[in-house]
């Protein structure tokens, strides 16, 4: 299992209002008794409560290391069934039991290796401990790149009568996901030459993991005039500031920080995307967007059809920041000026434990099965909660087939990370009832679908929390905020698609990727998406720097905005309809995993996202929801 981290796409950019009535937010009305915002140097600072229990998967070292010796051993073995898959279906039968048997222990190996060095990069013995995990999973690939070719070297009709046989049955699915790349598909040879080459082809991604680490940012000023140290984790929290001096400092000291790089982090964003067209060309793809979604069963003209919709609709963006502009009261609106609550609360810290508390609470629709589930996993070591200088940045879920789910936070205490906390459990509920249902070769669901339970997730604690306001300014600051999901994700993922999409054009086109070129082309589109009302700041045109994922996947956040448009409509169906709706988003799509293509999973479930009606429909919601802020705005 590829590893997958699930960043979550929660609104961090909230504008600051004119309204002076201060008051607690829904989320954050408990908070008056809770403790300061913790702050720890070392892991072992930080209390065990706290961290994420990984000795659930080993409980030592000398374990994981018995396990990695036997995937080594199986994967040497599992090359006995080579040439033998097409003669009968108990030969292929035995073969395909046997790499469930590999593939299930090969993640649980990897997935205890990576996360152990995910939450403290710099210790040596980790940093080993990783290395070794990687040549392991590198082993496995190259011993089992044949499967595909031969598989799909089997005349048809041979195939066809082999799939029939009974004990194929559970194999079916998974066969038919390789014959959907059969045109792309290469020799045995080739296979292997390319997975043993997939070192080569993940160095930009290990090269900017350590890259970033590398920057280091200068100290800044905060709202008390306090010399404070800037950091990856904190960065956002003072762009959040009511400060315009602390937000516009920052911005600058980060993004100056990264130009000083820039060359290094294009050099490397640019073999990344090299490697993907490379990979693509080898493979007789028309483009790299082609190879990534082929796979998947989805067509490029769900993507394309994404960012026309998008643009279709920029101008209720425009309309969006005219009307924070005009809240903000300042002549210009610069993108440092974005990231402010348009309406001021107490900002109070918010616990991990209270936090847990909002999230468990408002997703009661949910019921009483998922509720427990999920209570059960926040408190019994799933995941790891705060930052160290030294521990990956942003969050995800991960887990193996044999492991329950975790979650990595870095939590700073804000409603974002609140949302954050819902977002992440969203996925690992969906990995949770899926290994429940699906056995083991049809339980890793595509990541087409992979972020509809987690923004769903937060698409319900917003309806719980705004039922539950009372004052126009709690209604206010949450209608803004959910207008900040949107923002944040249907429009800002959709314009880092499309940047994504341009970059790999042009070096298809045989175009440099310097730094002056890749930072043109994101500030073009940057303006382009929050029209005239905002200055793009000509720092902005760094921001490809920090988004980790342009580096670690490809093609892989436009469905961040497909999935946030199925979430708002399976949302509203739960909504409306109650435990029916439920029943039936738990059963066909929560437990249905890789059991049929993700646009019939979610089909299944009630929305059809083969066609852009879900994009538009999501528009209508936040148009709806802009309206209604307008409202209260204008109220006197």
């Amino acid at each position: 299992m590829k590893k997958q981290v699930f960043a979550s796409v929660t609104a961090l950019a909230i504008a600051l209002s004119t309204v002076s009535v201060p008051f607690i937010p829904y989320s954050t009305q408990a908070v008056a008794l809770a403790a300061e915002k913790p702050s720890y140097q070392t892991r072992a600072e930080i209390p065990d409560a706290y961290k994420w229990k990984l000795d659930h998967i080993y409980p030592t070292v000398k374990e994981w290391e018995k396990d990695v010796a036997k995937v080594e051993s199986l994967a040497n073995a599992f090359t006995k069934h080579q040439g033998k898959l097409g003669t009968s279906s108990a030969a292929m039968q035995a073969a395909f039991d046997d790499y469930v048997e590999l593939m299930r222990l090969n993640d649980k190996a990897y997935v205890y290796g990576n996360m152990s060095l995910d939450v403290n990069s710099a210790n040596p013995d980790l940093q080993k401990l990783g290395d070794r995990g990687e040549k392991m999973y590198t082993l496995v690939t190259e011993k089992t790149s044949w499967v595909q070719p031969e598989i799909v070297a089997i005349p048809d009709d041979k195939l066809k009568s082999l799939l029939s046989e009974k004990e194929l049955e559970p194999y079916k699915l998974f066969i038919e996901d390789m014959l959907r790349t059969k045109p792309y598909s290469l020799s045995a040879d080739m296979e292997q030459l390319l997975a043993k080459s997939s070192p080569l082809g993940g160095a930009p991604t290990n090269i900017y993991s350590m890259l970033s680490k590398d920057v280091r940012f200068p100290k800044i000023k905060d709202e008390t005039g306090k010399e404070v140290q800037l950091t990856r984790a904190n960065f956002i929290s003072y762009l959040e500031s009511k400060d315009q001096n602390v937000r516009r400092e920052a911005f600058k000291a980060y993004y100056s920080a990264l130009i000083n790089f820039q060359d290094s982090f294009a050099s490397t964003l640019a073999a990344k995307v090299k490697g993907d067209n490379f990979y693509a060309a080898v493979r007789n793809y028309d483009s790299a967007l082609e190879a990534s979604l082929t796979p998947n069963n989805v067509p490029t003209k769900v993507y394309d059809e994404l960012i026309d919709t998008v643009n279709d609709n920029l101008p209720l963006l425009h309309r969006y920041i005219s009307l924070k502009k005009k809240m903000l009261g300042v002549k210009e609106l610069h993108m440092y000026d974005i990231y402010v609550p348009i309406v001021p609360s107490d900002d109070k810290y918010i616990s991990f434990d209270e936090g847990k508390k909002i999230v468990v609470d408002g997703l009661q629709v949910m019921g009483d099965d998922y509720v427990k589930a999920m209570s059960e996993g926040l408190d019994g070591g799933w995941v790891d909660v705060y930052s160290t200088d030294d521990k990956r940045t942003g969050a995800y879920q991960w887990g193996a087939y044999d492991t329950h789910p975790y979650v990595l936070l870095n939590h700073q205490g804000t409603l974002d990370d609140v949302y954050t906390i819902a977002h992440e459990m969203g996925h690992a509920m969906q990995s949770y009832y899926t290994n429940k249902n699906q056995p083991y070769i049809s339980s890793n669901y595509p990541i087409f679908t992979a972020e509809v339970a987690s923004t769903m997730n937060e698409t319900l604690l917003f309806k719980s929390m705004y039922a539950k306001a009372k004052t126009k300014e709690e209604k206010m600051y949450l209608l803004n905020h959910y207008l900040e999901n949107f923002r944040s994700t249907l429009f800002r993922q959709t314009q880092f698609a499309e940047f994504e999409r341009a970059i790999h054009e042009k070096e298809q086109a045989g175009e440099s990727l310097n730094a002056e070129a890749i930072k043109k082309i994101y500030l073009d589109i940057n303006k382009k998406y929050y029209g005239k009302d905002m200055v793009s700041d000509e720092e902005i045109g760094m921001e490809w720097a920090r988004v980790s994922h342009f580096y670690n996947y490809k093609y892989y956040v436009y469905q961040y905005s497909t999935s946030f448009a199925a979430a708002q409509a399976l949302a509203k169906q739960i909504m409306d309809e109650g435990q029916p709706a439920v029943d039936r988003v738990r059963k066909n799509f929560l437990e249905a995993g890789n059991s049929a293509p993700p646009i019939e999973v979610l089909k299944a479930a009630g929305v059809d996202m083969s066609t852009s009606q879900p994009i538009e429909q999501a528009m209508e919601i936040f148009e709806e929801t802009l309206n209604e802020l307008e409202k209260l705005v204008n109220e006197k």
